[in-house]
């Protein structure tokens, strides 16, 4: 079952800083992701962050209360979402939960906590990463990027891949199986599209981390777990006997090429 790999290149010219409507902005060619809804209730923070994001090609919108995250979304229409757990007027949980439910658009979270807990509630709220605080702007800067190659195949360069039942076409983002549409997010996608790319092979935590966001596993890290589990789930793999994404305990995890005959 041959497939093939994406990259997308964009390239743009950075102009010079405005202001629109009282919202701080800073326009850019569409470098990177081109437009980011940055909602973070620290304005000094989310001012250093949207300066350095402009500097490396973002058009950055800052929002400081939660209650106005969705509304603000909807009409900046942003490529991705940065988006601070503890926010005034409504929570960044209720938000996330919110634009996921009309759209897939990536949204990285900003957490102060490092309990692993307060992740997977993010992650199991619809997010596609995570960044803790404080925040290194070039650790939040290499995520976006990361989730840029993801996003955003060259449709020049197409890729699929079929097993039985199963396609999944990375060109149009489409997976389906006996016919039916799948709706699933950037990071369930892409870990999929990881598995099936490496169907028959085991892969570790550590591979599966190091390969969708550059860093390695720190062995307390369960983010993998869960959307292997929303995988699991969205493509009606048994849960208690899994057959189609199977865990190979001590190992990691294996797509399995041959389930999607049935």
């Amino acid at each position: 079952m041959p497939y093939s790999l994406c990259v997308r290149r964009a390239n743009a010219a950075i102009m010079a800083p405005t202001s629109v409507n009282g919202w701080q902005m800073v326009v850019m060619d569409n470098l990177g992701f081109g437009k980011v809804l940055l909602v973070e209730d620290d304005e000094k923070l989310s001012g250093l962050i949207a300066h350095f994001l402009s500097q490396h090609g973002f058009e950055v919108r800052q929002v400081y209360r939660g209650d106005l995250a969705f509304a603000t979304f909807l009409e900046f229409k942003p490529k991705v979402v940065v988006l601070d757990l503890m926010l005034p007027g409504q929570s960044g949980l209720q938000v996330c939960r919110e634009i996921r439910s009309v759209s897939d658009t990536p949204i990285v979270i900003l957490t102060a906590k490092e309990d692993d807990l307060d992740h997977i509630l993010g992650l199991e709220s619809g997010a596609d990463d995570y960044v803790i605080k404080p925040i290194k702007p070039p650790v939040l800067l290499a995520r976006l990027r990361a989730l840029q190659r993801r996003q955003a195949p060259d449709p020049a360069v197409c890729s699929a891949l079929e097993f039985g039942q199963l396609s999944i076409d990375r060109s149009c983002r489409e997976v389906r199986l006996a016919g039916e549409g799948i709706e699933l997010t950037t990071m369930e996608f892409e870990l999929l599209w990881l598995l099936a790319s490496a169907a028959g092979k085991i892969l570790s935590r550590d591979d599966i981390l190091n390969r969708m966001r550059g860093i390695a596993f720190d062995g307390l890290n369960r983010s993998v777990d869960v959307y292997i589990s929303k995988l699991r789930g969205k493509l009606k793999d048994n849960p208690r006997e899994p057959v189609c994404i199977k865990t190979i305990w001590g190992k990691g995890y294996l797509f399995n090429p041959f389930a999607w005959e049935l």
